[in-house]
């Protein structure tokens, strides 16, 4: 794919890997539509993109877990960029508990955000890129599903990415005959927010931690190899990662979204106001 005019959404995209991302592109060239719940954070990351790239960079406040802020995203990018060419579905909260402790507002958002988040907003996007003969869907998924069974306290999460990561899949074979890539990133734990807020982290523990450019390189990779070919998954983990216990044994915080960087206690709050 020739990259340099092309349009993207990329999900997530106000910090962490979504950024990281969105940075790699725009730096290529792309006109870069950022999603993200929080606008402070998401204005903040357009202006640096703008800075450093030529390409458009627009930003759109946006609750993947919301059908209509998918619809409105969706729109948006086609008024403000054109056809979108490629889609970076990245973002996603987290929640690690032991199953019996898991809180149970927490299943609905893994659900709505992790997984149908992703589903709907490629099913907003594809037929165009059917007619079109060509586009480009990349996943963030997650590298817990590479073991057997899953980590310990991320069966739900990790559950959901397992699924997901089944579905893009299939949707490989059905897309691919219309020009289609779908490619599936598979890191490990990353540096970002979320584990900004783990209590006491060892020198030990943070070495396992990947940055977010190393999760940004392999969705170039995916964006730079010939069109008759396509990258189906690309799993990208730190060689020190255990994956018979939690990579870093915490308590969980109830802090901001790995992704979106909106603080979780805030959004129960806003969402208890509107019901």
């Amino acid at each position: 794919m020739d990259l340099k005019g092309k349009n993207a959404i990329v999900t997530g995209a106000s910090k962490g890997i979504g950024k990281a991302i969105a940075t790699r592109l725009a730096g290529a060239g792309i006109n870069v539509c950022l999603a993200a719940r929080t606008q402070s954070t998401l204005d903040e990351a357009v202006a640096e993109l703008q800075k450093i790239s030529d390409a458009k960079i627009i930003g759109v406040s946006c609750d993947v877990g919301n059908f209509g802020d998918l619809e409105r995203l969706v729109e948006t990018t086609r008024k403000e960029l054109g056809p979108i060419d490629i889609l970076m579905n990245n973002a996603g909260v987290s929640s690690q508990f032991p199953f019996e402790k898991q809180p149970f507002e927490d299943f609905e958002r893994l659900v709505q955000t992790n997984y149908l988040g992703y589903v709907r907003l490629i099913r907003l996007v594809i037929n165009e890129m059917i007619e079109r003969k060509q586009g480009a869907i990349i996943n963030s998924v997650s590298g817990s599903t590479l073991v057997d069974p899953i980590p310990r306290g991320f069966i739900t999460y990790s559950s959901l990415k397992v699924g997901l990561r089944a579905f893009l899949k299939g949707l490989f074979w059905e897309l691919r005959d219309h020009g289609i890539k779908v490619t599936s990133i598979l890191p490990g734990v990353v540096a970002s927010d979320l584990t900004d807020k783990l209590d006491d982290i060892t020198q030990q523990q943070q070495s396992r931690l990947m940055d977010p450019d190393a999760v940004a390189d392999m969705v170039m990779f995916a964006l730079s190899v010939p069109q008759n070919c396509c990258p189906l998954e690309l799993a990208v983990i730190n060689q020190q990662t255990p994956w018979t216990k939690p990579v870093i044994d915490y308590k969980q915080q109830m802090a901001d979204c790995p992704h979106c960087g909106e603080n979780i206690e805030e959004m129960k709050k806003r969402k208890a106001q509107v019901k």
